[in-house]
């Protein structure tokens, strides 16, 4: 038996690849109790001595008790807190008619989220919370693993899901690199326009799956790179799922390569440059292709 799931619900899916700790897509634990989520932040700030502060955009990617962390399509993660205060609105119906007020009980893991927050020095506070109400019922069938709406999607991921050791197995069929400056792993304008074109393309090749992975030069220790390239990695990740509408379970497991495998000499900073990169392989399984 199958539901229909609303297209917006597909970003939902981001945090299973977004959170290494998650274990699954399908199963997600009482936010407030999971031992596996660690969201670190200042203390609650005084809210007497507030100002306004940013408007933050993204996917919650971790809750514990007074906390969230939301992750923007860039890679970039906020934590905020949460009190009673904390006004949560679900929107819903043509152009977003239908409101209703939620508690904070429906801060899910995984939920595309608009918050706008006060500020006190580093530490922020949600003020108001807005999210879609379709999104938070696909969030909901996945932390409670309803097998209706997504049997079929968590048995594709199940399958397709792989590492570098399994790259023999399929034919790669196309290659986008993506470049990065020395320590980031935010997305330039040209790195997004060629992301979401790579996505397109590969769009029209049946049964076509990507495999990202990431690089930096040879500038700081092995445990740093092994860290910004996984960064980078997940940075271009995000933006395809959420930006480029690419499906998480078309998506292999993505992984960091540090400083292996370089595309040019590190004794150059030409070389450098070409080696501060994200690969978008294209690849379709050897006994599938040409099916």
């Amino acid at each position: 038996m199958s539901a229909n799931i609303p297209m917006s619900g597909a970003r939902v899916l981001l945090a299973a690849l977004a959170l290494s700790a998650s274990g699954s897509v399908i199963a997600q634990q009482d936010p407030a109790n999971d031992p596996n989520i660690i969201v670190n932040g200042e203390a609650i700030p005084d809210t007497t001595a507030m100002t306004a502060g940013p408007e933050i955009k993204g996917i919650i990617t971790a809750r514990s008790g007074d906390k969230m962390k939301v992750t923007t399509a860039e890679g970039a993660s906020t934590v905020v807190f949460i009190n009673e205060a904390t006004e949560i609105k679900g929107s819903g119906g043509l152009f977003g008619s239908s409101r209703k007020k939620l508690t904070a009980a429906a801060l899910l893991n995984g939920l595309p989220v608009t918050v706008k927050t006060m500020q006190a020095g580093p530490a922020l506070l949600a003020s108001q919370i807005s999210l879609k109400s379709n999104d938070l019922k696909t969030a909901t069938m996945i932390r409670n693993g309803t097998a209706q709406g997504f049997a079929e999607q968590t048995a594709a991921t199940e399958a397709l899901r792989g590492r570098m050791g399994d790259i023999d197995k399929y034919n790669i069929k196309s290659t986008t690199n993506v470049y990065f400056d020395t320590g980031k792993y935010n997305l330039s304008p040209q790195a997004k326009a060629e992301l979401c074109n790579a996505a397109t393309t590969a769009e029209g090749i049946d049964n076509a799956l990507m495999l990202v992975v990431g690089y930096t030069d040879s500038v700081g220790d092995d445990e740093y790179n092994q860290t910004l390239s996984e960064k980078r990695a997940n940075s271009v990740i995000n933006y395809l799922q959420q930006a480029c509408r690419w499906k998480p379970y078309r998506m292999l497991t993505p992984t960091g390569m540090a400083k292996a495998d370089p595309l040019a000499s590190n004794d150059t900073e030409e070389g450098k440059a070409q080696n501060r990169r994200v690969a978008v392989n294209v690849l379709v399984s050897k006994g599938l292709d040409g099916l």
